[in-house]
């Protein structure tokens, strides 16, 4: 790919990664109040875009197939344990991640 493309897509991404970062103080400015529907969509979609992840990477493991599905579920079992321990979404998702790869890569 030529070097303008290359450049002309990293501008692209970071005008669009700004606009959305700086538009929601441009449309409810830094004085009004939040309307309601919006304060509901912040509380919601982040458990909902959560369990679309899951289903997501677990679409196509084979459980009837060797290894059963074991690795994705131990590591989804220790993320939902970890994260109702510690409280830390980021510890979590850390530590299922490396867990799946050693899983995956040393034992089955």
């Amino acid at each position: 790919m030529e070097i303008k493309y290359v450049l002309l897509t990293i501008l692209v991404a970071a005008l669009v990664t700004a606009a959305t970062r700086f538009l929601p103080f441009l449309i409810f400015g830094s004085g009004k109040k939040t309307p309601d529907i919006i304060v509901y969509l912040g509380k919601v979609l982040p458990f909902a875009i959560i369990g679309m992840l899951v289903v997501y990477c677990m679409k196509d493991v084979k459980f009837l197939q060797y290894p059963y599905g074991l690795p994705e579920l131990i590591s989804c079992v220790a993320v939902a344990l970890l994260h109702i321990w510690k409280r830390n979404s980021l510890l979590s998702i850390g530590v299922g991640t490396v867990l799946y790869m050693l899983l995956v890569q040393l034992v089955f």
